[in-house]
């Protein structure tokens, strides 16, 4: 299907095709990008409120700045779809987020206007700040290098450890602060707080008009630019009679807020931020999803990433299964957390941000004093649920696989080196799908699995993560981690009894006696249907669901030994250090020999896609793994004929 832009914006390849355009003109191009943005999001799928709310903001820095020699650094990358259009991916932006079409998020490897790359929040302000010193240190006076970073994102610990280090900094840099009250979910916490009281001060607002006038004036007083610079800020200053500015206590100029939909406006203002040297904060206030009803007034939190709608009446189009589907995983976890917290009024859930994604927001309607939203703060989440554990409470803390990393010191060294009974649980482990490499959650089993205390588990369905989230909150545990994919389940009656599961035991779901498949967690429906079309070969394969890769079933993997000498190890995790390498290391420290096959992530990015051509593409879907095991017994076959 043709996209096509209107009328100024189909002639607008690179930045400085914007540039070349009037002032007057500004207006009209957001209009027609906005537009576009629309009619392709609407057809394909991806996400949508960020970027319309970043439209004029977008314009206005492509058309001030001298991109990409000026850098622009984007956080998180949702908001970045307007500038991948104006940056030469209009024609194939129809493929974003799509099987070996481009990415959603900033690429270094896609664009050079793509300055960093970016997917997880809040590493504009560093990245940029980097990039300052590093100009500085080559004598490279004129570059500008500009963070844009959304509220959400400035609850993170590394914003704040970048904005201490840029006050101190004499390096060029602006922070356009895009304040919307949101992330994927409504903003909480102090900071949110404190820029509502900035943004709605009347005080404030009494005098800012007449400080943004003197503030258009600074390119004119030529010498007397840095006394006209000290009113500016003196006045600002004075503007918040009843609280002091917290990125001015920082030693970063303050501007604003001003309107972030004002296209004109706001070129006009970034222009005048160029000529005062220093580190400088931009407050812009926009709305996430504006110009299009549905979303700018709507749930923000529907419209982040709707997938395809109907662009002329707003309607989400869902296909509807036939017959009932199972849920998904996270729907699982935010039920039966419920459940359990109802018997043990020990529970706790926290998130980082993710209420929605991860499905805690079930909790915390039932329970508000017992679930906690903490913002964009992993080592928060995981040092506060170390806290909680400290006094006896049992923190279910649930944060996405590739969000975890973030969080990796606070893991080891406030959780596990204590042995408190936190129960971590990693969702969207395994492939995240379209949101690609920054969002896979390739590396938990590995990266938990040398950790002492440490019980790694992945369930294989539904009610084993009901078993495992049961046998969790436990009396006498450590630290628990439990991973799971993004996605549906296998089962349509999910709601089963929970009982406990011995830690540290697998099972054995099918009979064999020619070859061995050892996986864990969902993939483990995969070695199954392997298993049903191997029988149909005439080859009898066993499977056996590991559950925990730490501690190992080390009885289980006897029997395997002892019995087999062709393995198969499947896993939706990198096979460096995974369950497959466990596997490995007890079959050495025990003396036995086999033939053994890891399937799993290997040892390299994986672009985005679908999960079930990631699947594929990792050679571990049901069809690969069926020939994998053909393949290692023809092998054998054919040994055996030539002997």
């Amino acid at each position: 299907m043709d996209f096509k832009a209107g009328e100024l914006l189909q002639n607008i390849n690179i930045p400085s095709d914007l540039r070349a355009l009037k002032e007057g003109q500004l207006v009209q191009v957001s209009d027609e990008l906005r537009q576009f943005i629309i009619d392709v999001v609407s057809v394909k799928g991806g996400h949508f409120g960020a970027s319309l709310g970043v439209v004029e903001l977008t314009v206005a820095l492509h058309y001030v700045f001298n991109t990409p020699y000026d850098r622009i650094v984007w956080d998180v990358g949702h908001q970045a779809y307007g500038h991948k259009i104006l940056t030469g991916r209009k024609d194939v932006f129809d493929t974003n987020r799509k099987y070996k079409g481009i990415s959603g998020f900033p690429k270094r490897s896609e664009s050079e206007y793509d300055t960093f790359g970016v997917g997880h929040s809040s590493t504009s302000i560093s990245a940029a700040l980097g990039m300052a010193v590093a100009s500085r240190y080559k004598k490279i006076d004129d570059r500008q290098h500009i963070a844009v970073i959304g509220d959400g994102a400035m609850t993170a610990g590394l914003a704040f450890e970048a904005l201490n280090h840029g006050g101190v900094e004499p390096s060029n840099m602006i922070v356009v602060l895009n304040d919307n009250c949101m992330a994927i979910d409504p903003n909480v916490g102090a900071l949110k707080e404190y820029l509502t009281d900035m943004t709605t001060s009347p005080t404030y607002n009494k005098v800012k008009d007449e400080v943004w006038h003197l503030l258009g004036k600074i390119s004119k007083f030529g010498p007397n630019a840095q006394a006209i610079v000290q009113k500016v800020e003196n006045g600002i200053k004075s503007a918040l009679l009843t609280k002091s500015n917290l990125f001015e206590s920082l030693n970063f100029r303050y501007f604003g807020p001003v309107d972030g939909h004002d296209v004109k406006y706001l070129a006009k203002v970034l222009k005048d931020l160029k000529d005062i040297p220093g580190p400088k904060i931009l407050h812009v206030l926009t709305k996430k999803g504006k110009g299009f009803v549905h979303s700018e007034f709507g749930d923000q939190t529907t419209w982040h990433a709707p997938g395809v709608f109907n662009k002329d009446t707003g309607e989400i189009i869902k296909v509807t299964p036939q017959s009932p589907q199972p849920p998904k995983y996270q729907d699982v976890f935010g039920h039966t957390i419920v459940e359990l917290a109802e018997k043990n009024d020990k529970i706790m859930g926290i998130t980082p941000a993710m209420p929605s994604g991860s499905s805690l927001n079930i909790m915390m309607a039932a329970m508000p004093n017992r679930a906690f939203d903490v913002g964009i703060a992993e080592q928060h989440a995981v040092t506060f649920s170390a806290g909680l554990a400290a006094e006896g409470l049992i923190p279910f803390c649930n944060i996405y696989s590739s969000f975890m990393q973030r969080a990796y010191d606070q893991v080891i060294h406030d959780v596990a080196l204590q042995n408190l009974p936190v129960v971590f649980c990693l969702d969207r482990a395994g492939f995240a799908g379209a949101d690609g490499p920054t969002h896979h959650g390739a590396y938990d089993i590995a990266y938990m699995r040398c950790i002492p205390n440490m019980i790694v588990a992945a369930p294989m369905n539904e009610a084993e993560l009901r078993n495992m989230m049961y046998t969790a909150q436990l009396e006498g545990n450590g630290p628990f981690s439990i991973r799971y994919p993004r996605g549906e389940g296998v089962m349509i009656d999910w709601k089963t009894p929970m009982k406990a599961i011995k830690i540290g035991t697998g099972r054995k779901t099918i009979n064999g006696d020619e070859i061995a498949i050892l996986t864990i967690g969902h993939v483990g429906n995969f070695a199954v249907n392997a298993c049903a079309k191997l029988e149909n070969d005439g080859v009898s394969a066993a499977h056996y669901d590991m559950r925990f890769a730490k501690p190992i079933d080390e009885m289980l993997l006897h029997e395997v030994f002892g019995k087999f000498k062709h393995i198969i190890t499947v896993e939706d995790g990198c096979v460096m250090g995974g369950m497959g390498s466990a596997v490995l290391e007890f079959m050495s420290d025990n003396g036995y020999q086999a033939n053994v096959i890891r399937l799993g992530i290997p040892d390299k990015y994986i672009e985005h896609g679908s999960q079930d051509d990631l699947y594929k593409e990792c050679l571990f879907d049901t069809e690969n793994i069926y020939l994998t095991a053909k393949k290692m017994l023809s092998k054998l076959k054919s040994k055996q004929s030539a002997g």
